[in-house]
This record gives C-alpha cells, sequence and structure tokens, in this order.
C-alpha cells in the first residue's frame, strides 16, 4: 500500500511556464509497448506533448501495471508502472478480435510514430507489420524495440534486462575479483534502450521532415548491452585486454574509490594529477605527498594504490563527512557520499533540482513523480498527468481522435473490440 503521509509531504509539482507550444505538440504516437524499455520511451514523447496512446489488453493491461509495490485502491497502477506511463491514454483494445484490430489500423492511418516492442513475429500475426503499417501510413515511423533484432538467427529469442547484462560482457566487468561479477539492480540496459528508441524516432520525424516519408527503426537491448560496457569494449579490440572486475576502484585512475569518514562512506575520484595535488594538498594538508615525485604521476600512482588507500583511510577515519565535504568542494576534487536510494530522492541535490514532487490522482489523491531529466527552455516539458487506469481514454479516443458517435462504439463492444470485461472501462471518463 502507498503510503499517503510520505507522499503528501513531497512538494507539490510546478510546471515550468511556457512561452512556445510543447515541442512535440500534435505528434501523435501509437504505442503498444509494455514493460520498461517502450513504455519509458514513449513516455519521454509524451512529456514533451505528444499524444501517446497506450492500446492494452482488457482488463489486466500492461503486466508491469501489476509489479510491486500495488495499493489495492488502484490495483492495476504499482509504483513501477506509475514510472513508466505518464501523460498517455489508455485505449483498451481485443487485439484478437477483427473489430479491434479494425480500430487499430485506423488509428494508425493517422498516427506519426508506432513503438512496438512484443516478441518478434506478434505484430506479423496481427498484419501489423511494418511493411502493412506503411501501406496505411507512409509517412509513419515505425519504432521496434527488442532483445536481438527483429531478423537474424537470434530474432526468435526473448531477452529481459539482466540476460543482456550477462550476455553483452557488462556483469562480468561489474563486482571484485575474488567471486562471480553482479549485474546492477538497477535495469539501466532498459533505460539505456529506451534512451535510444528515442533519439532513434526523433531522428527518423527530422529525416521525414526533409522528405515527408516515414521509416522502420530499431534498437535491440543487446546492442545497447555492448555499448553499456564502454570504452573496455575498444581497449579489447585494441589489444584483447580483457576487463576486469575491480569493486569500487578504477583500474585507470588513482585514488578512486569508496572511502569511510567516522560517520559515512563517500566515493572520491582523482581523475588527473591535478586533482590528486589538490586532494593531499587542500584537503589533507600534505604537500609532500601531492608533489612527490612518483605520486604525482597517474601511472605511478596506479602502482602503490594500498599505500595511498593505507594514508587515506587513516586520515578520514579521523573526522565526520560534514568536516571532510565542505574542504573536498572547496578544493574542487570530485567527491560524493554513498547514499541509499532513500537519501538520493531526499538529498539537497534533489530537491534543488526539484526532481521529485508530487502530482494529482484521481482515486489517491497524490502520487510521486520523478521528473524527466531532458530540460528544454522555450518548450518545456507538459505538466504531469498520472498514468492511466486500463482503458481509462477507451471512449474519448473513439470519439475525439477517431471520430465515432454512440451507435458505432456500442456496435464494436457488441463485436468484442472491447473485451468482454472492458466494457464498463470503456466508460471511464479521461
Amino acid at each position: 500500500m502507498f503510503d499517503q503521509q510520505r507522499i503528501e509531504a513531497l512538494p507539490v509539482h510546478q510546471t515550468t511556464p511556457s512561452r512556445a507550444a510543447p515541442a512535440l505538440s500534435g505528434l501523435k504516437v501509437i504505442d503498444f509497448t509494455h514493460f520498461i524499455a517502450g513504455p519509458l520511451a514513449t513516455q519521454t514523447l509524451a512529456d514533451f506533448g505528444a499524444d501517446v496512446i497506450k492500446i492494452e489488453a482488457p482488463e489486466r493491461g500492461d503486466d508491469f501495471r501489476h509489479y510491486p509495490t500495488v495499493d489495492p485502491a488502484i490495483p492495476a497502477q504499482g509504483g513501477p508502472f506509475l514510472w513508466t506511463n505518464r501523460n498517455k491514454k489508455s485505449l483498451a483494445l481485443d487485439m484478437k478480435s477483427e473489430a479491434g484490430l479494425k480500430v487499430a489500423k485506423q488509428l494508425i492511418e493517422q498516427a506519426d510514430v508506432l513503438v512496438e516492442n512484443f516478441s518478434s513475429g506478434v505484430m506479423d500475426r496481427f498484419g501489423l507489420d511494418y511493411a502493412n503499417c506503411a501501406s496505411l501510413n507512409p509517412r509513419l515511423v515505425y519504432c521496434c524495440i527488442s532483445a536481438y533484432g527483429r531478423e537474424g538467427p537470434y530474432a526468435d529469442r526473448l531477452g529481459f534486462d539482466p540476460i543482456a547484462q550477462a550476455e553483452s560482457g557488462f556483469i562480468s566487468m561489474n563486482g571484485y575479483a575474488d567471486r562471480q561479477g553482479v549485474r546492477t539492480g538497477a535495469a539501466v540496459m532498459d533505460v539505456a534502450t529506451a534512451m535510444s528508441a528515442t533519439n532513434a524516432i526523433l531522428l527518423a520525424l527530422m529525416a521525414r521532415g526533409r522528405d515527408g516519408v516515414g521509416q522502420k527503426v530499431e534498437v535491440a537491448l543487446f546492442d545497447t548491452a555492448l555499448l553499456m560496457t564502454g570504452f573496455g569494449a575498444m581497449q579489447h579490440l585494441t589489444t584483447g585486454y580483457e576487463p576486469e572486475r575491480n569493486g569500487n576502484v578504477s583500474p585507470d585512475t588513482c585514488p578512486s574509490g569508496v572511502f569511510m569518514s567516522q560517520d559515512k562512506p563517500f566515493y572520491i575520484n582523482c581523475g588527473n594529477d591535478k586533482i590528486f595535488q589538490r586532494m593531499f594538498e587542500q584537503v589533507l594538508g600534505r604537500p609532500d605527498l601531492a608533489y612527490d615525485p612518483v605520486l604525482s604521476h597517474r601511472v605511478k600512482r596506479l602502482e602503490q594504490r594500498d599505500r595511498i588507500f593505507q594514508i587515506m583511510d587513516e586520515a578520514f577515519a579521523r573526522q565526520p563527512w560534514s568536516y571532510w565535504a565542505p574542504r573536498l568542494r572547496a578544493a574542487n576534487v570530485p567527491h560524493g557520499q554513498v547514499r541509499t536510494l532513500g537519501e538520493a530522492l531526499a538529498s539537497d541535490e534533489s530537491r534543488s533540482r526539484v526532481l521529485i514532487t508530487r502530482i494529482p490522482h484521481p482515486v489517491k489523491g497524490w502520487i510521486p513523480n520523478i521528473a524527466n531529466p531532458v530540460r528544454l527552455e522555450r518548450t518545456p516539458s507538459v505538466a504531469p498527468q498520472a498514468a492511466p487506469a486500463v482503458g481509462q481514454h477507451t471512449e474519448a479516443v473513439l470519439r475525439e481522435t477517431l471520430g465515432y458517435d454512440d451507435e458505432r462504439i456500442a456496435r464494436l463492444q457488441a463485436e468484442g473490440a472491447f473485451g468482454a470485461p472492458a466494457a464498463e472501462a470503456a466508460k471511464v471518463p479521461a
């Protein structure tokens, strides 16, 4: 159950006044996505004014709706779903019915963008593959998000974030040398894939702006995961070097790692010689080491990491974090407290950027909101609207987007376009 007392302690979201129409105002997006990578991509489009219509199965909707935490008052709007589906409309369609499929095709005919991340072959079975959709709408930008691409020997494989982390080599690079590599707790490959998909869609829209023709764009989780291995991939390709697990220290810079003050852990990253010198001279009061002919050179420091860390560990343990933080900042040494997620969300840095707020919800009153990290000054993101209930906008979409009247909606309902349980959901006001 959501902690409403905690939520209502958050500041109310204040929308930045816009000097112009939202950046994506007028853009129509048909969203066939679920879970994380697809919905996050379409949410970014919605945040900047696109009209995103999320097509879901009647009653249950996107399986991600049911991931914890779930509040009994809104059983199909768990926290993870709220995180990925802000500013969208939900249209409940039974895509296995002829009537439901016909509605989907009529939406596609007037859409600018279609995004899907089903398993390979699903859209083909519906007759909604790119070729068919392009014949309905040649201006359509059709974005496929998959695990291993839509063609080739691995197109049929299912893939999720941790699998991509494992198969890309990403897990092998993270953790400590004396044990198996570890995955990140956060779904970093899904998030990165969502960002890539958004970029791909916007690039295709720019190309269409020149010649008026849409195209198919594709983003694969595995492809993104290889990129997320960072420059280690190029190090291997140029030398055969196989990145090792180094825990919290860096194989390239020293000293970089986690240290402990009297009361709190923190991370320091001395990325070059000058930062090292400032830290030892201005923070630790050791100019003798700052300008030591050996330690003042990055490569030499890597060879003496244990000695340097011992000196730093002993020094930092003498004072609390409140003593070291201002000294590190004054010396311009990159540093940061090792926080829990809760501490990060409530941090001064988070508050100063107004990243965590609360927005209205028709059932709960308020729900938390995490700001989109993209900021445009002249055309900022639109006022955030809570993720919808399953089929919440079915009737509104049919009337306002497709121009259906009462008789046609009733006929579609009788033909099973919305599924039997979705008949009442179609009547939920937008």
